[in-house]
């Protein structure tokens, strides 16, 4: 059983370390312009603004952990956990590096510039700050049409079938 396991974690690190040489491969590829330009599309979009709570989040995970195992050093765990993340925090911008490569891969200069020319617009600015309320708004909608075509689905297919039903059972009568 031990063996298998070991081979999983091989093989695991093996595909990890092939797909960031690939990544890596894949990114050289892309000139210091195109990766600007990745990087102007990310701050316009906010394509990582979600990724700010990783840092903390984690800390918090450690300290709830390292505190429930040892409650007594409270004070000091929490001191040397959030000095380790301070430390730490400055890697954030290895995830702004990947993610530049990953907009550079997937989109070419044209069309980055044209994504960031929109989303720094009045228009795109204002999508980006009412988007989720207007998708809020077109979810509730949705599940309001969908209850009326559900209800009126129901009734007029109940309704049909009773007819249906009903006139087969008026012919056996007639025939009878």
């Amino acid at each position: 059983m031990m063996q298998f396991s070991k081979l999983g974690r091989l093989a695991a690190a093996v595909v990890v370390v092939a797909g960031l040489g690939a990544s890596s491969a894949l990114a050289e590829d892309a000139s210091p312009e195109h990766i600007k330009a990745a990087r102007a599309t990310i701050a316009a979009v906010g394509a990582t603004v979600n990724f700010d709570s990783i840092l903390p989040t984690i800390a918090g995970q450690i300290k709830e952990q390292l505190i429930q195992a040892t409650p007594n050093y409270e004070p000091t765990i929490t001191e040397i956990v959030d000095a380790e993340a301070i430390k730490i925090a400055a890697r954030r911008a290895d995830l702004e590096k990947e993610a530049a490569k990953v907009y550079a891969q997937t989109f070419t200069m044209e069309e980055l510039n044209a994504i960031t020319a929109f989303y720094t617009s009045p228009a795109g600015k204002k999508l980006l700050e009412n988007g989720p309320i207007a998708q809020r708004e077109l979810a509730k909608a949705a599940d309001i049409w969908a209850t009326g075509i559900s209800r009126d689905l129901s009734k007029a297919s109940t309704d049909a079938i009773n007819a249906k039903l009903a006139a087969e059972d008026k012919a056996k009568a007639s025939q009878q």
